[in-house]
């Protein structure tokens, strides 16, 4: 069996007896940041941007303190925004605009309605002041994607969005494995374990239990 979900959630489908890791061991664990996401549709064309565009106007060293130092929302986040309808003109009907921010945030975190509205606010206002024009009153539509979205549709611990950290201890052979140590039946695949985080480490994942069950099955 080969299970492709979070490997944390998978290991809670089974005894305590059966499991590669406990408790304590995700609690313990560094997670590479989760993410505060918005998809927003506007009824104008935009200006002063590019397809991809990062807005660093505030500081790095204190957003990554938020992060990984004292995981909490950031005062004045970083955040990345996504214009495809300037490069691909099929995604926006003619004169309008669609985007999407992201705001890297620590996994764990509490996640509300109010956080989410406020910086949306607080980033957008920031956009129509580094951009020079007038963007909050063309916005027709917007939805957010955040922790409780990642936990409640991927089973993702603690709302993560990218995995573990890349950090000396979790690389390489330090990574989750990919056997469970007592069942010799079961495989985990996914960015919680080798290769790493990324949709191609993850789809190498893949191909590894492919060759690891291939393996098993010519052993008998």
């Amino acid at each position: 069996m080969i299970t492709s979900a979070d490997y944390h959630f998978s290991e809670t489908l089974l005894d305590e007896r059966e499991r590669n890791y406990s408790e304590k061991y995700w609690q313990g664990r560094v997670f590479a940041p989760s993410a505060l996401l918005y998809y927003v549709a506007l009824n104008k064309k935009l200006t002063n941007i590019s397809h991809h565009t990062l807005f660093f106007d505030s500081s790095f060293t204190e957003h990554s303190e938020t992060i990984y130092d004292t995981p909490r929302w950031p005062d004045k986040p970083l955040f990345y925004g996504s214009f495809p309808s300037i490069t691909d003109h099929t995604l926006a009907p003619e004169g309008k605009e669609c985007a999407v921010f992201l705001i890297p945030i620590a996994s764990g975190i509490k996640d509300t309605p109010e956080l989410r509205e406020n910086y949306f606010l607080q980033i957008i206002s920031r956009m129509e002041r580094l951009t020079n024009q007038d963007i909050a009153d063309h916005i027709i539509f917007k939805e957010s994607y955040s922790l409780k979205n990642f936990t409640e549709d991927y089973h993702a611990y603690k709302g993560n969005a990218y995995g573990l950290s890349n950090i000396l201890m979790q690389t390489a052979f330090l990574k989750p494995k990919m056997e469970n140590n007592h069942l010799d039946n079961l495989l985990y695949v996914g960015q919680l374990t080798v290769p790493g985080p990324g949709v191609p480490p993850a789809i190498i994942s893949g191909k590894i239990a492919r060759g690891l069950t291939n393996k098993k099955m010519k052993n008998g």
